[in-house]
Formats: C-alpha cells, structure tokens, sequence
C-alpha cells in the first residue's frame, strides 16, 4: 500500500481519536483505514496503537513514529504546492459552521457556485447561531462573525459586516422618523439577543456611542427580526449582507444615517493550517476573494 497514505491514515487515526471518524475525515471506509493501519504497523515492524472497545492509545513505538508521520506530510504537502497541487481536482466532503442568516444569504450560494467548478466536493454545512467546538463537532471550517476572536484560533478574515438601523415605511408614516439620537430611544426598538440585547453600539463623528433602549422585542434569529421590522414592528439594527435587498427595494428605509453602528469582522476559522485538504485550502482562499476588499459585494449594489 501506499506508504504516504498510511502515514496520513495514522495522523489522521491519532488526531480524530478513532478509526470511524478518521474514516470520515479522509472519505474512506472503516475497513480501509484499519488495513492502511495494519500496513503502516508492517512497514515499521512495530506495533503503534493500543486499541480497546472505549478508546485508541499511543504504544511506545507509536509515540516515536508519530513526529516522523507528520514531517513527512508536511513535506509531501509542500511538494505538493510546488509541483502546482493547486492544478488538481480537489474532492471530498468539508463540514461547514455558519450563522443561520449569513449562511443564507451569502455562503449558500457561494458554496454552489465553488461545487459547480469543483463538482467532486461536496459540503455539510452546519446552520447554527453559536460557536461550534471544531475538534468536538468534527468541522472542517466555521465562518464566524465577531471582534473577540480567541487567540487560539486559527483565522483568516474574509469580509466585513456592517449593519444599518431601519425600519419599515409603514412603521416610519405611524410613528415618525427618529431625527436624532434621543428621539430613537422613543420608538419601539427591537434586538437581537446575542448582538445587541436592549443596548445600540454606534459610531458619531467617530465616537463610540451605546445607547440603551426599552427592549419590545427580542430573537435570538436575525431572519426572525428581519420579518418582525418587515411586519412593522419597529426600529432594528440588522447587517446589510441580510436586507441590502430590502434596502435597495424599499422594503425597508434606513434611519439615522449619520449613525455608524459597529463593524464586526467575518472570519474564516480552521484547526490547522497544516493537512488542509486541497477543497479547503481553495475554499478559503475562493470565499476571501468572493467576499473580501474593502467593501464586501453586498455592499455595493
């Protein structure tokens, strides 16, 4: 068998803790891995693992061999990029993490305009407004929407998001349109539980404002706000990848422009920058130059 390949497999089997989810790292069946095992066992005349029915151990020969396993994938992926790896067709399945609302309106279509160049890769993306735990969850790349990113974390920024306060013109001809800071904290106001929870961060003449409000509505789901504004419900800082449409239609109206909510970053985030899978490598570097420059698309329609 192919010697490279079983070294990948003992990484991989190491690393995920388990021949099963070692197995669906590197698309192979269970049976595959363990005979890719058995032949790295063979190759080195030793045996590399302790395995029980609850749990996958290092033998004494595994721990020396495994700083080796990885040099050389390491220097097989550089080879790899010099030789132009990036010519090759990249395959396999990329478990994806993304907030419900941007995975819907921008990284959905993204991710079938990059299968439709890459039709052997193929995607589980993982719709959730939370941080999901990579390792735990076995994600490949979670794109995240934050200015607090953990030191820890692996990063690549992709975009910026920026938001606007609006409403809708049914809710503006009954109830008037806020001409100053003051007069917002007099409208109905509605939030989102995790970003802005009773409390406005906004930028005048450069200065960073918070405003608190009388919370009438909360969601922890930022299409379920889109629609409560929509329905005439009040006043809401929503991000402009979300209702640029709206915006643009008169679906919604902005107000107060003068008023520069905070801008947040959008960040790729992975566990390793060392055996990305060739689809994710492109991936990432695809959805920093879709989304990415100074003024991300949805901004500028």
């Amino acid at each position: 068998m192919d010697r490279l390949t079983a070294a990948r497999v003992f990484v991989s089997v190491v690393e995920q803790g388990s021949l099963t989810q070692a197995a669906e790292q590197l698309d192979m069946s269970t049976a595959m891995v363990s005979r890719y095992l058995a032949a790295m066992e063979a190759w080195l005349g030793a045996r590399l693992l302790h395995r029980t029915t609850r749990r996958l151990s290092l033998t004494e020969a595994g721990q020396s061999a495994l700083p080796s396993c990885r040099q050389l994938l390491d220097l097989a992926q550089d080879v790899e990029h010099h030789a132009g790896a990036a010519q090759r067709e990249p395959a396999g399945r990329l478990r994806i993490a993304c907030s419900p609302s941007f995975a819907e309106a921008q990284l959905a279509p993204a991710l079938v305009e990059f299968q439709q160049a890459h039709p052997r890769v193929s995607f589980a993306l993982l719709a959730a407004d939370r941080s999901v735990d990579l390792a735990t969850e076995r994600v490949d790349l979670a794109v995240r929407i934050t200015n607090a990113l953990e030191p820890t974390l692996i990063t690549r920024p992709l975009a910026l998001c920026r938001s606007v306060l609006c409403a809708s013109p049914a809710y503006l001809h009954a109830h008037g349109r806020p001409a100053t800071l003051g007069d917002l904290q007099a409208h109905r106001c509605l939030s989102h539980a995790f970003v802005n929870a009773a409390q406005y961060r906004l930028r005048r003449e450069g200065e960073l404002v918070e405003l608190p409000f009388a919370d009438s509505f909360s969601t922890n789901e930022t299409a379920v706000l889109r629609r409560a504004v929509l329905a005439g419900g009040g006043i809401a800082m929503l991000p402009t990848y979300f209702v640029g449409g709206d915006l643009a239609s008169g679906r919604l109206v902005r107000v107060l422009p003068e008023l520069e909510p905070e801008t947040l970053g959008i960040h790729a985030i992975f566990l390793s920058r060392q055996h990305q899978p060739l689809a994710l490598r492109l991936l990432v570097d695809f959805l920093a130059a879709r989304f990415g420059g100074p003024t991300p698309p949805w901004d500028t329609a």
